[in-house]
């Protein structure tokens, strides 16, 4: 007798999940390396490559808030799918990580990003030694958030593997 964690259902919910957080993974390493690495490399006069202007042609917040709100829905999925099986703490540890990046992103980075922006504009004067310190925060805490995806992209493998093999779970 197949559980719902070995069902079609959860398997495919769990796939469409390693996918979401595959995709968030790599895009937000290559947000860090590319875009904020451009942005970040001479401020405050690289503050011209901020994304989010007018003058950038893609906002970020297009691209990972829909991403986002696709990964919850998978996560939440899973977990009433898997909930009475072995993959439900893999996917609570998935969730987890999720729960914290969506609490460090307008708490951490916004009022970061609203910083630079003011910088960038003139409206906010700060020492060169003090903008590099904000620099240089945001990408530490950036570098933490994208350790948070990797940890929910591992252990949604995790339970895609669990679910896929198991067959009587407990």
């Amino acid at each position: 007798m197949k559980t719902p964690a070995s069902s079609g259902w959860c398997v495919a919910v769990l796939w469409l999940l390693v996918l979401s957080w595959a995709v968030a993974l790599g895009a937000k390493i290559f947000d860090l390396l590319v875009v904020a690495m451009a942005w970040g490399a001479s401020p405050p006069a690289s503050f011209q490559y901020l994304p989010y202007g007018k003058a950038y042609p893609i906002d970020p917040g297009n691209f990972f808030q829909p991403l986002s709100a696709l990964i919850l829905l998978t996560l939440v999925a899973a977990l009433a799918l898997g909930w009475r099986t072995s993959v439900r703490r893999l996917v609570v540890i998935s969730l987890a990580s999720f729960l914290v990046i969506w609490a460090f992103t307008p708490t951490v980075f916004w009022p970061m990003i609203t910083e630079l922006w003011e910088i960038h504009r003139g409206r906010l004067s700060k020492t060169d030694l003090e903008i590099a310190a904000l620099v240089h925060r945001w990408f530490v805490w950036d570098s933490g958030r994208i350790v948070l995806i990797g940890i929910g992209f591992v252990y949604s493998v995790k339970a895609l593997v669990v679910g896929k093999a198991s067959r009587i779970i407990p």
